[in-house]
């Protein structure tokens, strides 16, 4: 193996972190099965202006009232058939009860549910499902320009949960969402993932769920910093899956405090995570992974390493709890 250049304490793992459990517990409020809301959309109103107090039939149609300006949209309980693509302004997407309210196999553009390219949008406790469009690429979210925060959303059984185009000076932030049934490796525009952001200048991921990985990887990033803490990464009833976490371009920022479970259906296990392995468009030096958890299903042993790195860098390790046959870092 190349000489590394880092400090690692590893150790063989026995049962899961209780730090682990919690992230699930806080989740729960995440696992509504979408069979179990209401069929339609309510007949009055299903989406609300808040500043103005005017209700509106469809989400483009509020979203237009709002404009170039600053507003919330409160979206009533319901599965709807529809979508909704905003060119300027901020607005916050939010869900009255978080987990009821249901975009469902419906895209914009060819594209996703929300296509968003204005200043800015915030989406709370909103669920997306069953996006699927020809070239591959349908999404819950496309996030082609400005800054995008993500909470208590759900995104399952679709090609990826949220793809972003190129913004060097935006940030993504997510946190305590699920992400589940998602990637496909099937399609002329190559692999899907369940998050797939482009050269964005910071994008954080906590406290999030992601899992049942049906191809490629569960997280890929060309962002130039990164925080990913406290998310749980199950890959164990994943389907031709790839990395857990990948950082192609290379990234600084921090992957602390994860828990990593590798399935066996893998189109690559090579590593669970991987950083530079397409292009060093971003400095790595300094990237710190620490006090992650990673192992495999039960029953399953096999050769692979926790992170893979192209870059050369000086990547930082230390405190990753490791099962047998996991070798920490490996320089490529």
């Amino acid at each position: 193996m190349t000489q590394t250049r880092f400090s690692a304490q590893t150790a063989q793992l026995s049962r899961p972190s209780m730090w682990g459990s919690v992230i699930l517990a806080g989740l729960a409020v995440a696992a509504i099965p979408v069979a179990a809301l209401m069929a339609q959309a309510p007949a009055s109103p299903a989406f609300t202006v808040m500043e103005t107090g005017r209700g509106y039939s469809t989400l483009q149609q509020a979203v237009t009232a709002i404009g170039a300006q600053k507003g919330t949209i409160e979206i009533a309980p319901g599965m709807y058939r529809q979508c909704a693509v905003q060119t300027a302004g901020v607005v916050s997407y939010v869900a009255r009860d978080y987990g009821t309210a249901v975009f469902d196999r419906t895209a914009c553009e060819g594209k996703a549910a929300l296509v968003l390219r204005g200043i800015g949008a915030e989406v709370r406790g909103v669920t997306f499902s069953g996006i699927n469009v020809s070239d591959g690429n349908g999404a819950g979210i496309r996030l082609e320009k400005g800054s995008l925060n993500v909470a208590f959303g759900r995104f399952l059984n679709s090609q990826q949960g949220i793809l972003t185009a190129n913004d060097p000076n935006g940030r993504i932030f997510i946190t305590r969402s699920t992400f589940s049934g998602l990637g496909t490796c099937e399609n002329s525009a190559g692999c899907a993932h369940s998050i797939y952001t482009g050269d964005y200048g910071q994008l954080t991921v906590r406290e999030s769920r992601f899992e049942r990985g049906q191809g490629g990887h569960y997280l890929k990033s060309r962002s130039r910093n990164v925080v990913i803490e406290n998310n749980s990464f199950d890959d164990a009833n994943g389907r031709a899956t790839n990395y857990m976490i990948d950082l192609p371009a290379g990234a600084t920022g921090r992957i602390t405090q994860n828990w990593f479970v590798q399935g066996r259906d893998k189109e690559n296990y090579s590593a669970f995570i991987a950083v530079g392995a397409e292009k060093n468009l971003h400095s790595s030096d300094g990237l710190s992974v620490t006090d992650n958890e990673a192992r495999f299903v039960p029953g399953l042993r096999r050769a692979t390493v926790f992170l893979a790195d192209w870059t050369g860098s000086r990547v930082v390790m230390s405190g990753n709890r490791l099962a047998d046959g996991l070798t920490q870092y490996e320089e490529r």
